[in-house]
Parts: C-alpha cells; sequence; structure tokens
C-alpha cells in the first residue's frame, strides 16, 4: 500500500515538473472551448444527442478492445471516419445557430442604426398587453432587430399598418380572422399579422410541470433561437405577460417592468458605436441572464 501511494506520488511530481505556461494555456483553451460548445447546446435536443454519443463510444470501446471480438473490432475501425462525417450532420442545427450567433455578434460593432422599436411604439404594445392580459386574450408580438424576418412576414397578412392599441386589441379578440399567430413590427411600422413562426427546439418548457406552455410561447422561444428578435407573448390561460430573447424567456411581467425591459432591449441611440455599442449589450444581456435564472 506504501509502494503504491508513493508511485502516486511520484507520477503527480513528475507531471507538475513538466508543466509550463504554454501547457496551461493549451489546457485553458481546451477547456473554455468545452466549456462554450455546452453551453451553446445547453437546453436543446444536442444535449441529448451527446449524451447518446457518449454512451456509445464507451461501449464500443470497451467491446473492441476484447480479443475475443477481432470481426467487431475490424467494423468499429472501419467505420470510424463515416462517424466523423456524420456528426456535422446530426448536430447541423446546433452548427448553425452557433455560427448565426457569431455572425450577430460581429454585425453589434458595425452598427451605426438604431434597433426596432421607438418609445411610441414600446407604449402602445405595453398598454394593448395590459388589456390583453386582463382580458385573458391570448397574443404574440415579435418586434424584428438587425435580422431581417422577411420569410416570416410573408407567411402571414400583410398589414403595413401604424402600430397602435386598437389595433393589435383587434387583431388578437378572439376568432378573428387574425388572431391565431404573431404580429411582426419594426420600426413603427406593424409588418404582419397572422405569421407563422419556428416553434423551439430547446427542452427548457418541458423540464417542469410549471414550465409547461403552449404553441404562443414555443414560437416565442423559437424565434428568437434562429434570429435575435425580441417577442412578447400574453398567455390565454392566465393572461401573464412574457418576454422572450435569445432564447431566454421572462414570466409574470408587469406592463410597468414590460416597458423598461423592453426600453433597455429594443431603443439604443444612434451615438452608441463600436465597442460602447458592444459592452451595453453585454450589460444587458448579464441583467437578463440573472432574471431568467433566479
Amino acid at each position: 500500500m506504501t509502494d503504491l501511494f508513493a508511485n502516486f506520488v511520484d507520477n503527480i511530481l513528475f507531471v507538475l515538473q513538466r508543466i509550463t505556461w504554454l501547457s496551461i494555456l493549451d489546457l485553458l483553451l481546451v477547456t473554455s472551448i468545452f466549456f462554450v460548445v455546452l453551453k451553446l447546446i445547453q437546453d436543446t435536443q444536442g444535449i441529448v444527442l451527446i449524451r447518446g454519443a457518449i454512451f456509445l463510444i464507451v461501449v464500443v470501446a470497451l467491446l473492441s478492445s476484447l480479443e475475443v471480438l477481432p470481426a467487431f473490432s475490424w467494423m468499429v475501425r472501419n467505420t470510424l471516419p463515416a462517424l466523423l462525417i456524420a456528426i456535422p450532420v446530426i448536430f447541423a442545427p446546433e452548427i448553425r445557430r452557433t455560427l448565426e450567433r457569431l455572425g450577430r455578434a460581429g454585425s453589434i460593432l458595425s452598427t451605426t442604426q438604431t434597433t426596432s422599436g421607438t418609445p411610441q411604439v414600446i407604449k402602445s404594445v405595453v398598454k394593448a398587453c395590459a388589456r390583453l392580459s386582463e382580458r385573458k386574450h391570448g397574443a404574440l408580438i415579435v418586434f424584428q432587430r438587425l435580422d431581417r424576418l422577411d420569410d416570416y412576414v410573408q407567411s402571414g397578412v400583410r398589414l403595413n399598418a401604424k402600430v397602435s392599441p386598437e389595433l393589435l386589441l383587434q387583431i388578437f379578440y378572439p376568432n378573428t380572422p387574425l388572431h391565431d399567430g404573431a404580429v411582426i413590427i419594426t420600426n413603427e411600422t406593424l409588418l404582419a399579422a397572422a405569421c407563422v413562426l419556428p416553434l423551439s427546439s430547446s427542452g427548457v418548457l418541458t423540464e417542469s410541470p410549471e414550465r409547461q406552455m403552449g404553441l404562443r410561447h414555443r414560437a416565442a422561444l423559437g424565434i428568437s433561437e434562429v434570429s435575435d428578435a425580441v417577442a412578447v407573448v400574453v398567455s390565454e390561460e392566465t393572461g401573464s405577460i412574457s418576454i422572450v430573447d435569445n432564447g431566454r424567456m421572462i414570466r409574470r411581467i408587469e406592463p410597468n417592468r414590460l416597458e423598461l425591459i423592453l426600453k433597455a432591449l429594443l431603443h439604443f441611440p444612434s451615438a452608441d458605436k463600436g465597442i460602447d455599442a458592444l459592452l451595453k449589450r453585454l450589460v444587458e444581456a448579464i441583467q437578463f441572464k440573472k432574471e431568467t435564472n433566479p
């Protein structure tokens, strides 16, 4: 037992003596890459695929290490290149979502325009949401930002109307032709109503019973996952108001608080440029993350 412990200590010292600053940097880079990848696929189907892949790799490695299974070992060695090609196909949605987020991060540095949502439009949306919440009329309102939503606008009914509380109340009145689907807003214009949005591929809404929500909430999460749009949802069952940005949701928001959050997410003065705009977005993202992860 003493010899075993001594050998263990010697091995540890042998490794520590050969650690340099470059090796530490190398380990930090590899750790950072794994951390970022796991963070990006958190609460998605990708994490389930990774668990299955790890389990399969462990089982295959154990079986192929047995000398009594030469045919199985040969098959594993010959099919490994095909599996490496299949990985990008399996994780195509996660890879695409990651590249889109990187592209949006780069566009923040170069943009000099004000994002969608003027103070008057925000007030109109907040006023409409407050009344819809009191009446328990479901609604889904999407603010277009840097990413254009033309494909989703074309799936609905073109309006090109000025945003007003009365118009939103009429659109989302139950059993009217336009009450199903989402409205998409850019600047002071309501582009279209009854728009069809992609449903979220995230598993967040099904993790616990209280997070099981309807199609409006899933669509709000879905559009925020494939674009930088901000979505506001009014629940038809409870009348609660929720806001979604970058795949994260804040629920049960009061109208006054909704207005403050929308102004923070949508209204950026044109003087904010370059690194100043990026730092501002980072601060707001941290605050939003704290709200969504109590």
